[in-house]
């Protein structure tokens, strides 16, 4: 649809700031339109919440191998669930592009394609240093002070070699930063690029070591003081660093 017919075919009231009456209605209603928060996310106590956030901790830390078939009853078992939300969950993440659905064969695991995270590098460059600028202007008092917390407990998780607590922090710490934008489309966007990334992200931290490991956790603080002083600037400068290098920069 062109822009001038999109807006022929919007109701002339929405301009002088009235919202039509189908819409309130629309948003008022409950179900799966409703069901999610502003991210994209569902909310924690919903069960296939907790199921895509295991099964996405699970590939993301290749405890489910790429191209491995993903067995729905195996799965239902495995995470004590029922198979409405093991497809509920594998459903999203096809969305995300990390399952496939392939004919006669199932549902797989995606391949770690290093070319898309490459380019997952590349528009987290463009998008992760202003979406910190943004936090820092537009986050409330609660969400900074509870992004501050994200990595609280992470000495304890290195010193242990708990890869999965530090994976965790890491998901909140990005899904805060993103929530405290108060810009829901652009908080997806980085969160479906934050999920590309991570795949490679606990790859490398595999590798280093302890005081490595902990540099960057320290990286993440110092970014989430920067969006608690709310200095745009300095987060900018911050989220930069973060992001950190691609895969091609890395001796194979």
């Amino acid at each position: 649809m062109s822009g001038q017919a999109f807006l022929r075919s919007v109701p002339t009231n929405i301009s002088d700031g009235a919202v039509p009456t189908s819409l309130l209605a629309a948003s008022n209603r409950k179900g799966p339109a409703t069901s999610a928060t502003e991210t994209g996310d569902w909310p924690e106590g919903l069960l296939r919440a907790r199921v895509y956030e295991q099964l996405l901790l699970d590939i993301i830390l290749g405890e489910l191998r790429p191209l491995g078939v993903l067995d729905e009853k195996a799965l239902a078992s495995r995470y004590a669930c029922g198979l409405a939300g093991v497809r509920d969950a594998l459903n999203r993440l096809a969305l995300e592009g990390l399952v496939l659905r392939r004919p006669r064969v199932g549902t797989v695991v995606a391949p770690l394609d290093i070319r898309e995270i490459e380019h997952a590098f590349e528009v987290r460059r463009m998008l992760e240093a202003k979406t910190a600028s943004l936090a820092a202007r537009n986050g409330s008092d609660e969400q900074l002070t509870q992004l501050r917390a994200s990595f609280d407990g992470a000495e304890a998780a290195i010193d242990s070699g708990d890869f999965r607590i530090l994976l965790a922090m890491d998901r909140t710490f990005h899904r805060r930063v993103a929530t405290a934008t108060q810009n829901p489309l652009l908080a997806r966007y980085v969160l479906s690029l934050q999920n590309i990334a991570t795949r490679f992200w606990i790859y490398a931290m595999e590798k280093q070591t302890a005081r490595e490991q902990m540099d960057d956790v320290d990286r993440h603080r110092h970014l989430a003081t920067a969006i608690y002083d709310r200095d745009p600037d300095q987060a900018e400068a911050a989220a930069a660093k973060l992001v950190g290098d691609p895969p091609s920069a890395y001796p194979r």
